[in-house]
């Protein structure tokens, strides 16, 4: 692949990120700070994005791979979302908002995996080259935190409107990206071609099946980070919260470079339970942290390159190990649909309602919440997790297995 074709790949993963980064990390702060909606209420906003990701593996088998070239079908997809962000920034009433920010999840969480695939089809070598590209995405989501942190925008409306903006900016950049027309133009569509029964077949393994219910499992309380680490750190007295939240991206790099040296020590049951274990470490020090404690705040907020890449990026390795060659697509789309559509939907409707639980009035009407308490129920939910997992995982297949290359963070959604 030619260096012009990189950056504009890098550019387009840039753009891609940039427009998540920008409204979703600071959406509870919002919804609560002028909009003063309950928890509940966040828990089920910030849960639309599950819903998209429960939809978006139908949504590329019956559309992107048979229909419309992916740039073009790209394009479509953010201008119309650039119209949803902009009307739900003008919402009031929770319904209304709701519905359009999950019309907008419905668009946008297809274009996660339709930037990948469009990436992978101007690749000669996605195990060398896609990662290098990749990365760009991880940027953009850094540099959206550090413009609305820096902005002071945290707590009203224009995130999403400048997610909007950029939206509009990326669907015309997708217009001028390589034509990528469909694979499987004229073909039928069904379940099976979305899910295969082979790929669904691997779960009667054991250690299949305790990893996809260990993955299940911990994303509930995942949850909690990524729907009300910004408002927490708001409440708690963190000037520009949003940006300070980039240092976990930060430290995403990072681990991301050392991954290969650790898996190779470790195996892929360690680096799983390592990976449970920072979620669990890093709500501790949530709990005991504050802005007279701020560094513990920071070591919850960069332990978030093991959070993500120990547990999520290896788990997508372990997949690429266990599924064969035909069906690793098919595989990692299922995984992803148990983790980030089933497990965090079942996430955002569980936190909702214990940050609505431990919600306070306080003098003045102001809403605050026992946050210690809120980061101590998930960090006991990771731990449990992390208990079950070690006692029943077992693979001696692929405890030794080294890490290939860049082509197992493709699945990758959330930073």
């Amino acid at each position: 692949m030619t260096n012009p074709m990189k950056a504009r790949l890098s550019a387009m993963m840039f753009l891609e990120y940039f427009v998540w980064g920008s409204w979703y990390v600071t959406l509870a702060t919002w919804l609560t700070s002028s909009l003063h909606f309950t928890g509940q209420q966040i828990g089920l906003a910030a849960g639309t994005t599950a819903v998209g990701a429960m939809i978006a593996p139908f949504f590329m088998g019956l559309v992107a791979d048979k229909v419309f070239a992916t740039e073009r079908l790209l394009s479509c997809l953010h201008l119309l979302g650039a119209v949803l962000l902009f009307v739900g920034s003008q919402q009031v009433s929770f319904a209304h908002l709701y519905v359009v920010v999950l019309l907008y999840c419905l668009c946008f969480m297809p274009t996660l995996a339709l930037t990948n695939s469009l990436a992978f089809r101007q690749m000669s070598d996605p195990t060398t080259e896609f990662g290098a590209i990749r990365v760009l995405g991880t940027a953009g989501w850094i540099v959206a935190g550090l413009l609305v942190g820096s902005l002071g925008l945290e707590s009203t409306a224009r995130p999403m409107q400048l997610a909007a903006a950029a939206s509009v900016v990326m669907a015309v950049y997708c217009l001028t990206l390589p034509h990528t027309p469909p694979l499987a133009r004229g073909t039928g569509f069904s379940v099976e071609s979305v899910f295969p029964r082979e790929a669904i077949g691997l779960l009667k393994e054991r250690s299949m099946a305790v990893f996809a219910l260990t993955s299940f499992f911990i994303c509930i309380p995942l949850q909690f980070y990524y729907a009300f680490t910004n408002l927490f750190l708001n409440e708690a007295g963190v000037q520009n919260a949003a940006g300070k939240m980039t240092g976990g991206q930060v430290s995403e790099l990072l681990c991301m470079v050392l991954l290969p040296w650790f898996f190779r020590r470790l195996g892929v049951k360690y680096m799983l339970a390592a990976g449970i274990s920072a979620w669990a470490l890093r709500y501790v020090f949530f709990a005991l942290g504050g802005v007279d404690r701020m560094p513990l705040l920071w070591l919850g907020i960069i332990l978030h390159g093991i959070c993500y890449d120990f547990f999520f990026v290896t788990g997508q390795i372990y997949i690429d190990r266990k599924a064969s060659l035909a069906l690793r697509a098919a595989a990692q789309g299922l995984i992803t649909f148990i983790t980030y559509g089933a497990g965090m939907f079942v996430g955002s409707w569980l936190s909702g309602a214990v940050v609505e639980h431990y919600t306070i009035v306080v003098a003045g009407g102001a809403v605050m919440h026992d946050w210690r308490s809120i980061w101590l129920l998930s960090a006991g939910a990771s731990a449990a997790v992390l208990v079950i997992f070690l006692v029943a995982f077992t693979d001696k297949s692929v405890k030794h297995a080294t890490l290939a290359g860049d082509d197992a963070l493709a699945p990758a959604t959330l930073t």
